[in-house]
């Protein structure tokens, strides 16, 4: 039988994993592996994909894939009980409070002692790594791209440590090349060789984890384990002998809780130590000599004699090398510069692995590397019981990922964000900073009329910068408000959530459900948005998802909705700006369902994703990450918009004989406006200060409130060139013109020059054609 036939409840054995090329290696790298158990947990509230538990942690997968594992069903009476673990009581870190006890100190070779120490901080996802990194480097961080790509690199210098450089990887399950995140780390640590592998593991999720740390070990760089939440499997009944893993494993393995702060200050002595001695591990094979007749073992050390100095000459692990051999990893393979009979030879290694083995070479490699997993797990680890994170996530999904209550929570949720954000908590704060600008403007008037400055001057001052950047700035609550509620769902767990329940609707226009997560970043800010999809495995999903997230009407454009709703639509306000979000997801839609019929024909990539258990994310990574978007946006606002709004304060105060006007229709801006004005007439707003703002709009949404606030002063003047049909119409075309100028370089580095064109030129006409359409229905209904 198929995986898929199993019911909700029902568990089985994993007899063979389908499939074929990437996609059938990241199965396996998730657990996936014959000999397997597998639970069942249940199907997506649309019927597709399928929620799974295995090695203990939950995994999705579509109903197309698990039909690619074929299982045999172990009835109830067939489960056997547990064997207890061969440890009977805690063990307390040899080196706490003592400094490092376990360390190779075979073929040290200490380095200078100003040399500067370079770390490379991996793990999973969902296992800590931020939080680790944020308390390693406190505030002495820098975000930069990996060479040649664009993955975010984020890098700085351990806290009481100058000489330190810690880069944080992106999180990645394994070390094969199915994600761009995946190669980037596996680059940095070949090409970089930093000093030292700081490597996060999540003690309640050790079998899972410690599959990347195999591989990591592998790479034969010095290296510490940083076993992190220790606290939440000692307080759920477990516990984990250290000095066993250590011996196991080869490398110092030390016991934090990254949330906590504990146990921070021992990996890094750890880490320092084995950085500055270079201490390798101790291990690096993980055969058993007598596991399937011993077939794989003499397979892969046939292979690293067969391959030894290419290795070298590569600068490659030996060993690491030999086991993406056996993969069948073409980088690896191309990177050796083997001839052809020394390919031909390996082949004929691997096939008599297979034939004696009685599993094909990538099966071969994940079940070495879980069966030795599970010995050490009986070794050092006593399993805890049920967590109480994890009981509170099944009953917290019992609500959220239910059949009939999924959409409708979701939709709740969402409304629930928006509605804070918009009327309450963003709207309150929204109002106190304007208050408090007006009043400084007041002031300022007043002391530069004390002060009798110059008329022009005066007016740049007060007309220009107060009133354009003035305005922007009253916005930034609600901004920081948006990007609050959005990283609560993300870092919580929840929008992991979202994309396994949207995926079936979102497969229909050609996207994949992980795509759900960028798109919903998109209403905070476009370039975030699109820099997420780098965590889609699929050219083809991410560089659909890109040209979608503008459709998203983001953070940035609210105070054009704000600015036009309160002079337009007053008590009616939450009607258009619901209007103006759902609408701009219809479009996104519609386009994406354009985009599948024609460029981007094909199916969305697999659908294999770990869904974590429900956590309270801490306030310290949220107030972090609240004040680079604070900063960002204060940034813009003091830079760009501050630019946009003196250069237009310049065009609208003066004419071409640089003579100061009384009236901004005789400005040079009237007259450069005026150029292009025409072309918004038929969508009703032909008037040539509108044209400005939307141009100005271009460098930053902002700038369009700030430039209409410079030319029009106050709404009522904006009252009196625009009829509601004409401002509705106006809205249209403001959700779905053009991205920032920001956003579009982040298209330009994802996809390149050709795309950022096309999406300049693509987003202007269907906001052009949504606008004459919305007028001209108007039009006929009024």
């Amino acid at each position: 039988m198929f995986l898929d036939e199993l019911k909700a409840g029902e568990r089985g054995r994993i007899l063979a994993v389908g499939g074929e090329g990437a996609l059938r290696q990241h199965f396996l790298d998730m657990g996936v592996v014959p000999g397997s158990r597998i639970t069942l947990v249940k199907f997506a509230p649309l019927g597709d994909p399928i929620e799974f538990r295995i090695h203990d942690y939950e995994l999705t997968l579509r109903v197309d894939d698990a039909k690619k594992i074929t299982i045999e069903k172990i009835e109830p009476e067939q489960e056997q009980a547990e064997k207890p673990r061969a440890h009977k009581s805690r063990s307390h870190h040899p080196g706490l409070g003592e400094g490092g006890k376990y360390h190779v100190k075979q073929g040290e070779n200490p380095l200078p002692d100003d040399q500067v120490l370079t770390f490379a901080l991996a793990g999973n996802q969902n296992c800590g790594k931020t939080t680790l990194f944020n308390q390693l480097t406190g505030s002495n961080q820098h975000v930069g791209n990996f060479p040649g790509v664009t993955v975010d690199q984020k890098s700085g210098s351990i806290r009481g440590h100058r000489l330190t450089e810690i880069t944080d990887l992106p999180g990645i399950y394994s070390m094969s090349p199915y994600t761009e995140e995946e190669i980037v780390s596996r680059q940095f640590i070949l090409r970089e060789q930093p000093t030292g592998i700081i490597n996060i593991v999540d003690a309640t999720n050790i079998e899972r984890n410690l599959y990347l740390t195999l591989q990591l070990i592998e790479l034969n760089r010095p290296m510490v384990l940083a076993l992190n939440m220790m606290d939440e499997l000692t307080e759920n009944g477990g516990s984990v002998d250290i000095n066993a893993m250590e011996s196991i494993l080869g490398i110092p393995v030390v016991p934090i809780s990254a949330v906590r702060g504990e146990g921070i200050e021992e990996l890094v002595q750890h880490a320092l130590h084995v950085a500055h001695y270079q201490e390798t591990p101790g291990r690096m094979d993980f055969c058993d000599a007598e596991s399937r007749g011993g077939a794989l073992h003499r397979c892969l050390h046939g292979i690293m004699h067969l391959i030894e100095d290419h290795a070298a000459k590569a600068e490659i692990p030996v060993r690491f090398a030999a086991t993406k051999i056996v993969e069948g990893d073409k980088r690896i393979m191309d990177a050796l510069q083997l001839d052809l009979n020394e390919r031909d030879m390996i082949e004929h290694i691997i096939c008599q692995m297979e034939m004696e083995g009685g599993l094909d070479r990538a099966a071969a490699i994940a079940d070495m590397r879980f069966s030795f997993i599970k010995q050490l797990a009986r070794r050092s680890v006593r399993k805890a019981k049920e967590s109480r994170q994890h009981e509170r996530s099944r009953r917290i999904d019992k609500v959220l990922t239910d059949k009939y209550l999924a959409i409708p929570s979701f939709v709740a949720i969402m409304s629930l964000v928006f509605f804070l954000t918009f009327n309450v908590i963003g709207a309150f704060l929204q109002d106190l900073l304007a208050a408090g600008i007006e009043a400084l403007q007041g002031q300022a008037d007043e002391l530069l009329g004390v002060l009798e400055v110059n008329a022009a001057l005066r007016s740049l001052v007060i007309d220009g910068i107060f009133t354009g950047v003035g305005t922007v700035l009253s916005f930034l609550p609600i901004v920081v408000t948006l990007f609050f509620f959005l990283s609560l769902l993300e870092d919580t767990g929840y929008m992991a959530r979202i994309a396994f329940v949207m995926d079936k609707w979102l497969r229909k226009i050609g996207l994949s459900g992980r795509s759900i997560v960028p798109l919903l970043i998109g209403f905070g800010c476009s370039v975030p948005a699109i820099m997420a999809t780098r965590t889609l495995p699929s050219k083809r999903d991410r560089r659909m998802t890109i040209l979608l997230t503008p459709f998203m009407s983001c953070s940035a454009k609210l105070p054009i909705y704000a600015f036009f709703i309160a002079a337009f639509f007053g008590e009616y306000g939450a009607i258009p700006m619901i209007l103006l979000y759902f609408g701009g997801i219809l479009m996104g839609i519609l386009a994406a369902y354009l985009g599948k019929v024609t460029k981007f024909k094909g199916e969305a990539v697999p659908f294999v994703m770990e869904l974590p258990n429900y956590r309270m994310p801490g306030m310290r990574n949220v107030m972090q990450l609240l004040w680079e978007k604070a900063r960002d946006f204060l940034e813009r606002a003091f830079t760009v918009i501050f630019a946009a709004c003196v250069i237009i304060w310049f065009l609208q105060t003066f004419d071409f004989r640089l003579d100061m006007v009384e009236n901004s229709a005789d400005s040079m801006l009237a007259a450069i406006a005026g150029v292009i004005a025409p072309v918004f007439a038929p969508l009703g707003f032909g008037d040539w200060r509108i044209s400005t703002a939307l141009i100005s709009g271009f460098m930053a949404k902002e700038s369009v409130v700030s430039t209409l606030g410079v030319l029009f002063g106050t709404n009522s003047l904006a009252e009196s060139v625009l009829t509601p049909l004409a401002a509705a119409s106006l809205l249209t075309f403001c959700l779905l013109y053009t991205p920032c100028v920001a956003a579009i370089s982040a298209v330009k580095r994802e996809l390149g020059a050709g795309w950022a064109l096309w999406v300049v030129a693509f987003q202007c006409l269907v906001a052009w054609l949504a606008a004459f359409v919305v007028h001209g229905i108007g039009t006929l209904l009024l």
